[in-house]
């Protein structure tokens, strides 16, 4: 089993109310799961969202917390519901309506990885099931929600940044119907999981620093982004894409000549998201 469900980077000081999260970055493959899968050690990464912790990292230094995953996406996937298991891969569950990511093989224990790969020969029993939901996901969603709680009784507000990657071809549709090649996308459920003050200062944020930002299209938000997005409360949820092309090499799942460059852009992008809620006082003249 993977060594822990989370790990936490605390700032020294919470100056901020945002929180950064990491879902779906988890790398830590047991030797037992990689026994059991019909895939590679690198075609299992597939749907990893290899990196991203590390492109965020810097996060604690600007007063906001970092969550990261402990457990990879293939073997648990934390941006899904708990209940969203795929009786195509788990013993004993009964389907129960349509579920457009049960469908396709992406419920809460993946039946798939990037383009419709299986993963397994066979199903998992519904014990395994639940042992990985009990030990994995229910601990990095209380500690999400946790850091949630103390931001909003810090600053009477949480901003949560849900961060991820998408494929390079993922914008092929934008790119080949005339629009400058989106690289980063912004999912806000159309306006259902933050206030729109809030999404336009996370979209300024990314825009300065020169990249290219769309919003709801193709990714809206999943789970997380639906689950703590409640604006009425004053907790938001964006959810952030960025193309991978950008730092990592998608074939061998390395790092590239441009991740510091990528990285150095998004050191800027956080510093600014963490001021979220903040009044900046102007330095006063000489």
């Amino acid at each position: 089993m993977p060594k822990v469900a989370y790990d936490v980077s605390h700032p020294d000081k919470r100056s901020s109310c945002v929180v950064f999260a990491s879902p779906h970055s988890g790398r830590d493959y047991p030797w037992s799961f990689l026994r059991r899968t019909i895939l590679d050690e690198r075609t299992i990464r597939s749907s990893e969202d290899a990196f991203v912790d590390q492109l965020f990292d810097m996060a604690p230094q600007f007063g906001a917390p970092l969550l990261r995953a402990g457990a990879p996406r293939a073997f648990v996937d934390l941006n899904r519901s708990a209940e969203e298991l795929d009786p195509a891969v788990v013993e004993g569950v009964r389907r129960q309506g349509h579920n457009p990511r049960i469908s396709s093989g992406l419920g809460v224990i993946p039946r798939v990885v990037a383009n419709g790969r299986h993963i397994y020969r066979g199903k998992i029993s519904l014990q395994e099931a639940e042992r990985r939901i009990e030990l994995y996901w229910v601990p990095y969603h209380q500690m999400l929600q946790k850091l949630l709680d103390g931001a909003q009784q810090r600053h009477g507000q949480a901003v949560l940044i849900d961060c991820h990657s998408m494929p390079h071809e993922a914008m092929d549709g934008m790119a080949r119907s005339g629009v400058t090649r989106p690289n980063v996308v912004l999912g806000d459920r159309f306006g259902a999981a933050a206030g729109g003050g809030v999404v336009d200062a996370v979209e300024a944020a990314f825009a300065v620093a020169g990249f290219n930002v769309v919003r709801n299209a193709p990714f809206a938000g999943a789970y997380i982004t639906q689950a703590y997005g409640r604006p009425s409360r004053n907790q938001h949820a964006v959810q952030v894409e960025i193309d991978r092309s950008l730092y990592m090499d998608e074939r061998t799942i390395q790092p590239h000549s441009g991740f510091e460059e990528t990285r150095a852009r998004l050191r800027s992008v956080v510093d600014e998201i963490s001021t979220i809620g903040q009044v900046r006082v102007p330095l006063a003249a000489e």
